[in-house]
């Protein structure tokens, strides 16, 4: 793929972007050892001033930010100015926490005692630099929940972003460079994804984060294996979003609509496999499929689109051959199941929001990733049939659960194979969560406490007597 910035609403190529050289990308390495030498000294206080100022750059540029996004990828330009806004959000919150979620933790007093007297705590420092290999479906979201916690624990950011997002990339790199942050703090490496071995390997770089494929997660994670180098992966998913017979059905008819088609399908965190007791599933399939059908597909531009197109034409060729597979199989299609008829549309990468039904293994979209608009509906007799179809997957991302049953939510809590599980309510990333799955869905958390700390020298301090 080159480094170029295409219009997914009518496939016209807008600008093309020659990948930096091996000088350029020595420069920015060593840009970025020297940064971090001088960056990792600073106060959390100084980092804090120069995060909470990037932010709220942001915040004024936010029509701008989400324009660029809009025209890169083709989210509706409403979610992506609610995209920048959450970013925004993000670097305030980790400005104003990372001091306390990387303070000195003591142990017990009679544990130091037992150790041999003296004093001792544990000490979170910094790595170094970081190297972010980021998609192109949240283009600043990925980053940015990376890079704040990241600089905030005193490490600099090297990013690689998505070769179709060049744009979004530099305004990361620009945000942050405005702000205040020193030279090589973070810088975007316009690179194609055969340079980022390279990358991974050099001894500067001290640890890696992916959010992408399964595939690309496996190449980055055996590279940074052979280099003994820390990694942290969110790969793909296909999350469960079951509705037991206690729910409150028109709400989660409404938040499965939401759930399904945010981002024009293509979401990790996406709710893709609608799982619904019998009880409720004819009703259930009736509101869902009159809702997709009823949804506005369009211009991502247009303030009332609220689905746009997929982000790139292999993106809607995968999709189209996962339905055509499952319909040749047995599949029935409630709705969709092709291309918008419209003229004004006939240039983009658009589908129409589907629901397939009667899904069964032998089908491809039973075990793989529906990364656009198309649900699969299943209907089960009773919770362990919901909980084996949802965990009858090679992912574990993240869950759903609709039900007012407390013994419903004790046994999904349990039995979910998944990093989340989220009752009456779809899911989400928020600051103060950790963020991650299991399974091919990928390992490490992002976010909260735990996102902070992932790219921290966890130091033992111990002092005798």
């Amino acid at each position: 793929m080159p480094i170029a910035t295409v219009n997914p609403a009518d496939g016209r190529t807008v600008e093309v972007f020659d990948p930096l050289d091996g000088a350029a990308v020595e420069a920015r390495l060593a840009r970025a050892q020297s940064a971090y030498e001088s960056w990792r000294l600073t106060t959390f206080a100084q980092r804090a001033e120069l995060m909470h100022r990037a932010a709220e750059l942001l915040e004024k540029s936010n029509d701008r930010v989400a324009r660029t996004m809009t025209l890169e990828m083709g989210k509706p330009l409403a979610q992506a100015r609610a995209e920048a806004a959450k970013c925004a959000k993000a670097m305030h919150w980790y400005a104003d926490r990372a001091e306390a979620l990387l303070a000195d933790e003591h142990p017990a007093a009679e544990d130091v005692v037992d150790s041999g007297g003296g004093s001792a705590f544990v000490r979170y420092r910094p790595l170094g630099p970081v190297l972010a290999v980021m998609p192109w479906n949240f283009p600043f979201w990925q980053v940015v929940r990376f890079a704040a916690p990241a600089l905030m624990a005193g490490n600099v950011g090297l990013l690689k972003h998505a070769s179709n997002v060049p744009r979004t990339a530099l305004a990361l790199e620009d945000l942050f460079a405005r702000a205040g942050f020193p030279l090589g703090c973070f810088q975007t490496l316009l690179i194609p994804s055969r340079a980022v071995e390279a990358v991974i390997r050099d001894e500067r770089v001290t640890a890696v984060t992916l959010t992408g494929s399964e595939g690309a997660g496996r190449a980055v994670a055996r590279v940074a294996g052979d280099e003994v180098k820390k990694t942290v992966l969110e790969l793909g998913g296909s999350d469960p979003f079951l509705v037991l017979p206690s729910a409150d059905l028109p709400a989660a008819i409404a938040k499965a609509v939401t759930a399904r088609v945010q981002n024009n399908g293509q979401s990790c965190i996406a709710a893709k496999r609608f799982v619904v007791h019998t009880d409720v599933y004819d009703e259930f399939l009736a509101g869902f499929t009159a809702r997709m059908r009823a949804l506005t597909v369009g211009d991502p531009m247009a303030e009332s689109t609220e689905v746009g197109p997929l982000a790139t034409e292999q993106g809607r060729t995968d999709i189209e051959e996962l339905v055509t597979d499952a319909v040749r199989l047995g599949a029935g299609l409630a709705c969709g199941g092709a291309r918008p008829d419209d003229p004004a549309l006939a240039d983009g990468w658009y589908y129409l929001p589907t629901v397939l039904t009667d899904v069964t293994p032998r089908m491809r979209i039973h075990h793989e990733e529906a990364f656009g608009p198309v649900a699969t509906v299943y209907r089960v007799a009773d919770l362990d049939e919901a909980v084996a179809i949802a965990n009858d997957s090679p992912f574990g991302l993240s869950s759903n659960v609709w039900t007012r049953d407390g013994n419903d939510r004790e046994r999904c809590v349990r039995d979910l194979r998944a990093g989340g599980v989220f009752f009456n309510g779809m899911t989400a990333s928020h600051p103060a969560f950790p963020f991650g799955g299991i399974k091919r869905s990928g390992y490490g958390r992002e976010l909260s406490g735990h996102g902070i700390r992932e790219f921290c020298n966890i130091t033992t301090v111990w002092s005798g007597s």
